[in-house]
């Protein structure tokens, strides 16, 4: 059985962003259209638009919850506190893994410069570290899912 998982590395390996990787594994089940998932997590990659913040895998899964129990009514508290308890719980789950939710401490070098992009990619860095990021962060996603 293909897990959402097994699909987020696969994109990733396919060469999709860390947050289209993870966003566009679980899109199905949410009747979310795969392209339109691949679209609306490609500026956050590497580290929200390549600056190096935010990991996207984190970024990903963030929107990930988001449509599991993200609130569609302004005025809906409960759901809306329910996302930001669920974001809360992932990141410290991602940083008892990694220590960092930030790309540019993940990976050690700054990828918003050329020369902190260039080397991430001599270190392979983008071969070998971001791949688990992007499994990590959906294995944490099942868990908080009660997926699988």
């Amino acid at each position: 059985m293909t897990t959402p998982t097994d699909i987020a590395v696969a994109r990733f390996d396919e060469g999709f962003a860390c947050s289209q990787s993870v966003l566009s594994a679980y899109a199905s089940m949410f009747d979310l259209d795969p392209e339109l998932a691949l679209r609306i997590a490609a500026p956050f990659g590497g580290g929200m638009g390549c600056m190096g913040e935010v990991c996207g895998a984190v970024t990903g899964a963030f929107m990930v919850l988001g449509l599991k129990v993200g609130n569609t009514l302004a005025q809906d508290k409960a759901s809306k506190e329910a996302s930001y308890d669920l974001a809360r719980e992932f990141a410290e789950r991602f940083r008892k893994r990694h220590g960092s939710i930030l790309c540019r401490e993940l990976l050690g070098v700054d990828i918003s410069t050329a020369e902190g992009l260039q080397v991430a990619r001599q270190r392979g860095l983008f071969k070998e570290l971001c791949p688990r990021l992007v499994g990590d962060s959906s294995e944490i996603v099942a868990e908080l899912l009660e997926i699988g």
